[in-house]
């Protein structure tokens, strides 16, 4: 690697930031079982995220409404991992609450599969 001025990345990157660095380290949380398909709000205003770190507050700002854990990552363009660690942190300072989805049964109620064989049956 020789010559002045060269950079190993281009201006478009932006600033780089490792993920660890984001989290304080902290590579896992379990504490809340979040999962792809979580869904998770913002309790505070986007006005009240003004005072949190950047991470936090583009989450706080995102979720005004219901997102998926999926979707926030994808929006705010970090690894999983790292925004269920930030979004944990978040719902331990009750900045945001979540709802997992309900767990699938082990057999499909009988009754319900009836109902949707008899409403494709009629169309």
């Amino acid at each position: 690697m020789s010559g002045q001025g060269e950079a190993w990345f281009d201006d478009a990157a932006g600033p780089l930031v490792r993920p660890y660095a984001v989290t304080g380290g902290r590579t896992r949380t379990d504490n809340f079982g979040l999962d792809l398909i979580t869904l998770v709000v913002a309790l505070p205003s986007v006005a009240e995220a003004a005072g949190m770190a950047p991470e936090y507050a583009k989450i706080v700002r995102l979720c005004q409404r219901p997102m998926s854990v999926a979707e926030v990552a994808a929006r705010i363009d970090l690894p999983l991992p790292v925004v269920k660690v930030l979004l944990s942190d978040l719902i331990e300072q009750n900045y945001v609450i979540y709802r997992s989805a309900a767990p699938a049964t082990d057999t499909p109620n009988k009754h319900v599969l009836q109902a949707v064989l008899d409403g494709i049956r009629k169309l």
